[in-house]
């Protein structure tokens, strides 16, 4: 099983609406951030509930509203580990589109509402499968073949693609807009989002720049 994964780092406080923004313009790209952990927990935490495909879930804190769809992105916290308990990946603020990634976790987001806190217990045939899953900067194995995947995973938000859409749309056009005052790329509508989230904009507006005299 592949995987795709596009870390994007935690935000500094008021950074959220460029943030949204910035997922709008490099959602394009593809990617969706890479789910790894393992847990054997069926003793310590009661009150799970197994859904047909499998996958396992307890509520930690009720959300509220409705709950994500295949069509949405998702805005949410999340923290990873490996069987040992020792905490694999995590990230306070992350966002990808409900079907970037792995079966199980997917699954999970479309069960849980807008401030939910759930527990997930994800089988490996939901999740990596069979071989194992290597950090791709060191080489090292990170996710033993046939893990069970555990996470401990907030919704913070989500947006449907449609408004990421239209987001990234406004977003091209204001850059589109200043950079033709300015008489060159403007980057100040996204001032102040991290360099990772920067940089990614900047290429994608530069690729979309050359390929115009051609559409």
């Amino acid at each position: 099983m592949s995987v795709t994964a596009v870390p994007i780092l935690p935000l500094k406080k008021g950074t959220m609406t460029k943030y949204w923004a910035a997922v709008a313009l490099v959602l394009a790209a593809g990617g969706g951030l890479a789910y790894w952990g393992t847990s054997d927990v069926r003793q310590e935490y009661g009150d799970t509930v197994t859904t047909p495909s499998g996958l396992r879930y307890k509520i930690i804190q009720a959300g509220e509203g409705k709950s994500p769809t295949d069509n949405d992105v998702v805005l949410v916290s999340y923290k990873g580990m490996l069987k040992d308990g020792t905490v694999f990946d995590q990230n306070p603020q992350a966002g990808f589109p409900v079907t970037g990634v792995v079966p199980g976790f997917s699954e999970g987001l479309k069960i849980m509402q807008r401030g939910g806190k759930y527990r997930l217990w994800i089988p490996a045939e939901l999740g990596y499968g069979p071989e194992d899953q290597r950090n791709p900067q060191t080489g090292q194995v990170a996710i033993p073949g046939g893990s069970e995947l555990t996470f401990d995973v907030e919704l913070l938000e989500f947006k449907s693609r449609v408004e990421i859409e239209a987001m990234q749309k406004q977003m091209q056009e204001m850059q589109q807009q200043q950079g033709s005052a300015a008489g060159g790329p403007a980057n100040a509508a996204t001032q102040g989002l991290p360099p990772e989230i920067q940089a990614q904009i900047d290429a994608q507006m530069q690729a979309q720049q050359r390929q115009a005299p051609a559409q």
